[in-house]
């Protein structure tokens, strides 16, 4: 089915149109130039034609609860709410250049640091949200944008609910599948905060897996496949080498079908995340949560040595440098243990035989210098009493050291045993004969082209005006094959020289349409779409042409 067009930019004062950033189910984004102060912003728009008034009022409780969370470094900061003179609302919101995180993850290989990194900042702002009395319900790769600071920032709560609706859901419109826990699908749907942990979760994977987590690459994977696998089926662990057997676990367990068998909160998901970066010997990623209900969380002795990585702050901001002390007998984690040991700890090399002098005897008296480690010379060895006579007694004779005796018979069992090797080696075994070498990259089975897409129009959508370029919406409907790994090549075909420009093909992820400029001066030109399938072929072009 094809997607509606943009709806046109509005007019507002005091900002000025740019380009078009995207469209939804209800609302388009527009890119916009503010005036005062000078900066580049994102306007979240209602479409006119919408008479719900529960849209309507979904839409201003956006406005309200980004608002609200917007303080928090990790959520889409929001500047404005208002209403154009086309009587459409719209939010000013903090403009992310970057690519978002649903861009990202199908298109390059992101390191477990970064989805580590991603994973703990988003759940402090879910932690946040939580603690505000907010449940996201659609948390997913592209809902995470990246600031200009590569920084991750959540947004998109056009469908969070109250904490304390979580068991009235209605319905699960709105929410993507391939992200939501089984609880969104059950008769009734239901929610509460170990949704959210379960969609952080599965986000979380597909950053690392680069495809959805009940995804099967080359099977169909349409919405009600993904529903029964979501429900029925286990999570398949994360075949990548660099990923440890800590961070499925936790990613299991974040992602259990029971909500009782998860993490009790998006903190302790994220705190989770923390353990597996101190597994892996990485910088901990600070966590920042906002609480302001005057009443500490749950606390638990594994939480202890994390205390330093997480600011929970209510009316006062906690000093990110201030350094947790020993309470209730627990011990507490000594960032700097690995570089010298604790102030007033026992140092090993200082533990010895207990010394049979008196009390009162002088320190010089009972103890004997030397070098760490060292053995005794005739410098610092200790003068053996004199006898009665003036003479002195004979010092005892010192033993003498074993580990040469054990080097030297190592040395020789290592070299006994690598000439036995070698004399079995070419006396005894005889020289194998040379196998014959295959390709190694050559494809058992061929793969299949995905299908065409069906359905196609082109169609003047902002005619050209004053020297701006017309507009033209090109849209499709999917293959029946069509798969999550799947995307379209959108491109104008036959332009004359000095098309450059208007030649390129646009890659078009999860989307059936693209708005593109017309090449002008072109009688009725054509364009070309097609399905590509990453790392394996593509479908042939179907043509469609523009009746100007």
């Amino acid at each position: 089915m094809s997607r509606r067009p943009p709806s046109p930019e509005p007019r507002l004062p005091g900002y000025e149109y740019e380009q078009l950033l995207g469209s939804g189910g209800f609302a388009d984004v527009f890119l916009y130039r503010q005036f005062r102060p000078q900066r580049r912003v994102a306007i979240k728009v209602l479409l006119s034609n919408v008479l719900d008034e529960s849209v309507r009022r979904q839409f201003d409780a956006e406005a309200n609860v980004m608002a609200q969370m917007s303080t928090h470094p990790s959520i889409v900061t929001i500047h404005q709410a208002e209403v154009s003179d086309d009587h459409r609302p719209y939010i000013v919101m903090e403009y992310c250049p970057r690519p978002n995180y649903g861009v990202r993850f199908r298109k390059e290989r992101i390191t477990v640091a970064e989805a580590l990194r991603v994973g703990v900042q988003i759940a402090g702002a879910v932690e946040t949200a939580h603690r505000a009395g907010i449940l996201h319900r659609d948390i997913k790769p592209a809902n995470i944008l990246v600031t200009d600071y590569n920084r991750p920032a959540l947004t998109d709560f056009g469908i969070s609910i109250a904490t304390g609706q979580a068991h009235d859901v209605d319905d699960a419109q709105g929410m993507s599948i391939p992200w939501s826990p089984p609880e969104f699908f059950a008769d009734p749907p239901r929610a509460d905060v170990r949704s959210d942990v379960f969609s952080l979760a599965a986000t979380v994977y597909s950053m690392l897996a680069g495809q959805t987590p009940f995804e099967h690459r080359g099977q169909r994977n349409t919405a009600s496949d993904l529903i029964h696998r979501i429900a029925s089926e286990p999570l398949p662990p994360l075949n990548r080498p660099d990923v440890p057997p800590e961070l499925n676990r936790v990613l299991s367990i974040a992602m259990a079908k029971d909500p009782g068998g998860r993490y009790d909160t998006a903190l302790a998901f994220g705190r989770g995340l923390q353990q597996v970066e101190l597994a892996l010997s990485l910088p901990v990623t600070q966590m920042d949560v906002l609480d302001d209900r005057g009443t500490a969380a749950a606390h638990s002795h594994d939480d202890d040595e994390l205390d330093m990585h997480t600011r929970i702050r209510k009316v006062a901001t906690v000093d990110p440098d201030s350094r947790p002390t020993r309470t209730g007998g627990r011990r507490r984690l000594d960032p700097y243990a690995g570089i010298a040991p604790a102030i007033g700890s026992a140092s090993p090399s200082a533990v010895g035989p207990t010394s049979s002098a008196p009390a009162s005897e002088s320190p010089g008296e009972a103890t004997l210098l030397r070098p760490a480690g060292g053995p005794l010379t005739a410098a610092s060895a200790p003068i053996p009493p004199t006898a009665p006579g003036g003479d002195r007694e004979p010092a005892v004779k010192q033993k003498s050291p074993v580990w040469p005796f054990v080097l030297l018979a190592a040395i020789l069992v290592i070299v006994l045993g690598v000439g036995a090797t070698l004399a079995v080696r070419f006396l005894v075994v005889p020289e194998p004969e040379e196998r014959a070498s295959t390709e190694i990259n050559t494809p058992d089975i061929a793969q299949e082209p995905p299908g065409e897409p069906t359905s196609v129009t082109v169609e003047v959508i902002m005619p050209e005006k004053d020297g701006d370029t017309a507009r033209a919406q090109v849209a499709w409907a999917a293959p029946e094959n069509y798969g999550e790994d799947d995307f379209y090549q959108v491109q104008w075909k036959d332009l004359p020289e000095n098309y450059e420009k208007f030649s390129e093909t646009e890659d078009v992820y999860d989307h059936q349409s693209l708005v593109v400029e017309v090449p002008p001066s072109v009688a009725a030109p054509c364009v070309e779409v097609r399905t590509v399938t990453r790392d394996g072929p593509a479908s042939a072009w179907v043509e469609k042409c523009l009746e100007q």
